[in-house]
């Protein structure tokens, strides 16, 4: 019987397999979440879940295409089948399960407020009376709307919220904490003149995922057991160390 089961389920793996190389899958993408994904001088779409994703793809032998799409079109386009994915730092939500399928979380993270430097709020209360930007449909902004008399302003993507903190238009900013300690630590413009003042630490701990369109478990399932295989032979460490070593510590 053990046997059975065992090449049942090989079986179904090569079948997947087979059914994954038959296309080339489209993986959108909002390309403004640096170091997770973004645009280089060169126009290409890098950064780490953009590496992870390709990482998946070359394990599991399917083909994958980023399309650069922006944000409040991403789920739409998702629900359509104009993409087969979503990779841009999608946090896994009870809501958003309910409209699409998630791959396993292959990240974890909190929201961190970005300051001018000569600010020395450090706590939530402290930060009453200011105006904080976050890009519009994200938790991060979801995160400043639930602060008490504190006044969020949305943007189209994260880089105009923190340029609009750096140039002195509104306070502070609100983002993923790899993408804001990317402004801070690895941008020369913005570190002069800003900070993390501190992560929301009674947030919960947000964990991102891939989605894909409701009732596309097979697809899902494909990536999941790609993320597990990069795990186990030490890709995924390798990718971290890349895009996080200097970042994070």
């Amino acid at each position: 019987m053990l046997k059975k089961v065992v090449l049942t389920l090989a079986m179904t793996l090569v079948a997947c397999q087979a059914f994954a190389a038959d296309k080339t899958y489209v993986i959108a993408t909002d390309p403004n979440w640096p170091p997770m994904e973004y645009v280089a001088p060169d126009k290409e779409i890098i950064g780490y879940e953009i590496d992870f994703v390709k990482a998946i793809a070359k394990e599991m032998g399917i083909n994958v295409e980023f399309k650069n799409v922006m944000w409040d079109g991403l789920f739409a386009g998702l629900d359509t089948g104009r993409f087969d994915a979503v990779a841009s730092t999608v946090t896994i939500t009870d809501d958003r399960k309910k409209t699409m399928e998630f791959s396993d979380p292959f990240f974890k993270f909190k929201q961190a407020v970005i300051l001018s430097k000569d600010n020395d709020a450090k706590t939530i209360e402290e930060l009453k009376g200011l105006t904080l930007g976050g890009q519009v449909g994200t938790t991060g902004y979801f995160a400043i709307q639930r602060m008490e008399d504190v006044d969020a302003k949305s943007y189209d993507d994260v880089t105009m919220a923190v340029e609009a903190a750096y140039s002195g238009r509104i306070d502070g900013a609100v983002c993923d904490e790899p993408v804001a300690a990317n402004f801070i630590f690895k941008q020369k413009e913005y570190a002069d003149k800003l900070k993390i003042a501190f992560i929301l630490e009674d947030a919960e701990i947000e964990e991102c995922g891939i989605a894909f369109k409701k009732g596309n478990t097979e697809l899902r399932d494909i990536f999941n057991e790609g993320m597990k295989r990069i795990r186990e032979n030490g890709v995924e460490a390798e990718l971290q160390k890349k895009w996080f070593g200097e970042v994070l510590n």
